[in-house]
C-alpha cells in the first residue's frame, strides 16, 4: 500500500483532482475550454510547489523549469475527450512534475489541446535537448505480456479520407433486388475491403468510423453513401502500402514518427536494471511526442500498462497504482541521465 505522503500518492491524488473538473461522467476537459484552463491553473500551482519556474507560451502551453537546468523535458497534455479517462495525458503531466523535482533538473510541459490535433505541441517554438513522455498505453499489449511498462518504438502515421459512392435511389418495395444500384451495399463491400487491406499489412489498422447515407429514409434505396476511413501504420513503408491498398486520397495526413534510438535504449536499460520485462511496441495513437520528433527533437515515450482490456478515452480507463509508481521511478531515472 502506498504511503499517504509519498510522491506517487501525491500523483494519484492530483489525478483525482483533475478528473473531477467539469463534473459528469469521466474526464471532461476539452482543449481551450474553461475546464482545461482550470486544469492548467492546478498544474501551475503544483509546479510552483515543486520549486519550478513557471511560464506560459503564446499557444498557452504551461512550462515548469527547474532552476538547476531545464534542457531535458517531459510532460504531456491536460485536455481530454468528452467522458474521457483518468490517466490519458494527465498522468504524464503530474508524474512529470514529480520526476523533475526528484531528478533535480529538467522541465515539464502541459501541452494545450492534444486530443483535437496536438495544437499546443505543433505551436511550440522552443527546442529542448530531449523530450520523454510518460503515458498510459491505451491498449492491451503490455497486459497480455505481463509487462508493467513498455518502450515505444514509434508513433503510427495517420491518414484520413472519404469515399463517395453513388447508386440509384428507388422505392424499397417496388424495385426488384436484381435491378438495384444500392449505394449502401457498395459501401458495405468497401468496409470489408478496408478491413482486409489492413489485415494484409502487419501492424496496420484501418477503421470506418462514420457512414453517411442519403437520403436516409427507411423506405428508400440509398442513392449515395459516404464512407470515412482512418488508416494507420507504424512506419513509412507500411504507411504508404496501406494508403495505396486502400486507394485512399487523404484529406488529413500525419507521417509516422520514429522515437530516438538513444533514448529508447536508455529506457530499456532502466527497465532491465529493475528486473522488469523489456517490451518495445509501436503506438497506434497520436501523441505530442510524435509532433516533437517530427520537429527533429530527440523524443521517447514510456507506456504504463493499461488494464480493463486496454480501455481508454473512457471512464473505464485503468492502470494500477504500482505500475504508475514504476513509471514515475523510471521517468525520474531517465531525466537524471
Amino acid at each position: 500500500m502506498l504511503e499517504p505522503g509519498s510522491a506517487v500518492a501525491r500523483v494519484l491524488a492530483r489525478l483525482e483532482e483533475l478528473y473531477v473538473i467539469g463534473g459528469g461522467l469521466g474526464a471532461n476537459r476539452i482543449g481551450y475550454s474553461s475546464e482545461e484552463d482550470e486544469a492548467h491553473r492546478l498544474a501551475r500551482g503544483w509546479m510552483e510547489q515543486a520549486g519550478l519556474d513557471v511560464s506560459v507560451d503564446a499557444a498557452g502551453n504551461l512550462i515548469g523549469r527547474h532552476p538547476a537546468g531545464s534542457a531535458a523535458w517531459t510532460g504531456s497534455h491536460l485536455d481530454s475527450v468528452p467522458n474521457g479517462g483518468r490517466y490519458d495525458g494527465a498522468l504524464g503531466v503530474v508524474a512529470g512534475i514529480e520526476a523533475v523535482e526528484r531528478a533535480g533538473h529538467g522541465a515539464v510541459v502541459a501541452f494545450r489541446d492534444e486530443e483535437r490535433g496536438c495544437a499546443g505541441s505543433r505551436a511550440l517554438t522552443e527546442r529542448p535537448d530531449s523530450y520523454v513522455e510518460l503515458h498510459v498505453e491505451q491498449g492491451p499489449v503490455l497486459a497480455a505480456g505481463s509487462a508493467p511498462l513498455g518502450v515505444v518504438t514509434g508513433i503510427a502515421g495517420v491518414a484520413r479520407g472519404e469515399f463517395e459512392l453513388e447508386g440509384r435511389p428507388g422505392h424499397a418495395g417496388t424495385v426488384p433486388m436484381a435491378g438495384r444500384e444500392d449505394a449502401l451495399v457498395s459501401a458495405a463491400e468497401l468496409v470489408l475491403r478496408v478491413r482486409d487491406a489492413a489485415l494484409g499489412i502487419e501492424g496496420a489498422v484501418a477503421t470506418v468510423g462514420r457512414l453517411e447515407v442519403d437520403p436516409g429514409a427507411l423506405n428508400v434505396i440509398p442513392g449515395r453513401a459516404v464512407v470515412s476511413v482512418d488508416a494507420r501504420a507504424p512506419d513509412t513503408e507500411r504507411f504508404e502500402r496501406l494508403i495505396g491498398a486502400l486507394g485512399l486520397e487523404p484529406t488529413y495526413r500525419v507521417e509516422p514518427a520514429a522515437m530516438d534510438a538513444e533514448l529508447r535504449a536508455l529506457l530499456c536499460r532502466e527497465l532491465g536494471s529493475r528486473g522488469l520485462p523489456v517490451v518495445e511496441l509501436s503506438s497506434g495513437a497520436g501523441h505530442d511526442a510524435g509532433i516533437l520528433a517530427a520537429k527533429g527533437i530527440p523524443s521517447a515515450m514510456l507506456f504504463v500498462r493499461s488494464l480493463n482490456g486496454g480501455a481508454s478515452h473512457s471512464p473505464e480507463e485503468l492502470s494500477s497504482d504500482e505500475d504508475v509508481a514504476l513509471g514515475v521511478e523510471v521517468l525520474t531515472a531517465a531525466l537524471r541521465r
